[in-house]
């Protein structure tokens, strides 16, 4: 498949609320979007990188410079065979995950499609249905935290993950354990804590949750491994995952007992799967993050989370979740099961609306063979 245009898009989307975590709150989303035309082709890609380094050292002005002046120029003109030809291609640079992701994610795309197939079946995946829960930011009070619960349980979530930090954390746990006695329930600290903190999460073991996301540094995966050993809810390692090898570390450590697999954080589906299928070996069950992506990302996510060790539900809300109008055709949507489908059409198997893809774009920039 020869590469003839990429497109790269900024875009900025307005959230419905605003997303609060240890992070800082969110009002609105900036991705890149990668377009990439190839003998008659297109393929759609994300890149995740956001406007702040505060998830991840890449933000969306370090993915463009490294989308255009390095990768870009890797594949543009060329005859790639498959995916891995684009992956050897722009092997010489190092990090930038989530800019390498948004290529990758295009490229699998346009191969789907060439090939006829879904993005699912073309990763190896195996559901028609993959179950979601829903991730809600830090809140105000407990009251508040309750009543927002509600609303996603009648709107068909079955599993709730709320985002903690210093001040915020064991209250509402108990709140929710009063109000939602068997509701599955996990937490998410984004790295705010400390091996000081282990008290704190000892007395989480009470309240019979599904894992503890991330705890301690953002990189680190020794101490969470001290931790680990302290407690009986099994850690879930986000941030510290970058590559297979640093899953392989992980778990060789017994500094987690479940992996939360994002594609941006990983560099794309690639990685991703030599991930999931070595966890699958080890018998750690994996489940898919989430980066408050448009529909064109949430597509792929839903793709991957279709394979068979995604056992777990994943942070793949419905579009209304966040915007209130996505750029895709149809949006997503949860079934009353908790669940979501997967799309069944050629490639990420979704339309992207053009218009509302221009409504929301920043800026853009075309590159040409």
């Amino acid at each position: 498949m020869r590469i003839d245009r990429i497109e790269l898009r900024h875009i900025k989307m307005d959230l419905v609320s605003p997303f609060v975590t240890s992070m800082g709150t969110e009002y609105d989303e900036e991705h890149i979007i990668v377009r990439i035309d190839a003998e008659g082709i297109t393929g759609w890609g994300e890149s995740v990188a956001e406007g702040t380094p505060f998830y991840s050292y890449e933000t969306v002005p370090t993915a463009w410079h490294i989308l255009k002046d390095f990768l870009i120029p890797s594949v543009i003109g060329k005859n790639l065979k498959g995916v891995e030809d684009a992956i050897r291609a722009c092997e010489r640079v190092r990090g930038h995950m989530m800019a390498k992701a948004g290529l990758e994610a295009a490229l699998w795309d346009a191969f789907a499609k060439g090939h006829g197939i879904s993005l699912s079946a073309m990763l190896g995946g195996v559901r028609e249905k993959v179950p979601v829960g829903v991730s809600i930011g830090i809140q105000e009070s407990e009251a508040r935290l309750i009543k927002k619960v509600e609303g996603y349980l009648a709107e068909g979530y079955k599993r709730i993950k709320i985002k903690i930090s210093p001040g915020f954390d064991i209250q509402f746990v108990q709140a929710l354990r009063r109000e939602f006695p068997d509701l599955p329930l996990q937490v998410d600290a984004n790295s705010s804590y400390t091996l000081n903190d282990t008290d704190l999460f000892k007395k989480m073991d009470d309240y019979n949750l599904i894992l503890i996301e991330q705890p301690l540094g953002y990189e680190d995966i020794f101490d969470h491994s001290k931790l680990q050993r302290e407690l009986i809810t099994p850690i879930c390692l986000d941030e510290s995952i970058h590559s297979l090898d640093d899953a392989r570390a992980a778990i060789e450590l017994d500094s987690c007992r479940v992996i939360n697999i994002k594609p941006g954080r990983v560099g794309g589906f690639t990685e991703s799967k030599m991930i999931h299928d070595y966890c699958a070996s080890m018998s750690i069950p994996v489940w898919h993050g989430g980066m408050l992506e448009s529909g064109i990302g949430r597509a792929g996510n839903v793709a991957l989370a279709s394979l068979p060790n995604f056992t777990l539900p994943g942070d793949i809300s419905a579009s209304k979740r966040y915007y209130k109008q996505d750029i895709v055709e149809p949006e997503f949507t949860i079934n009353p099961d908790g669940t979501m489908d997967v799309p069944h059409k050629p490639g990420i198997g979704v339309e992207v609306d053009m218009k509302m893809l221009d409504f929301v774009t920043v800026r853009s920039e075309a590159f040409k063979a």
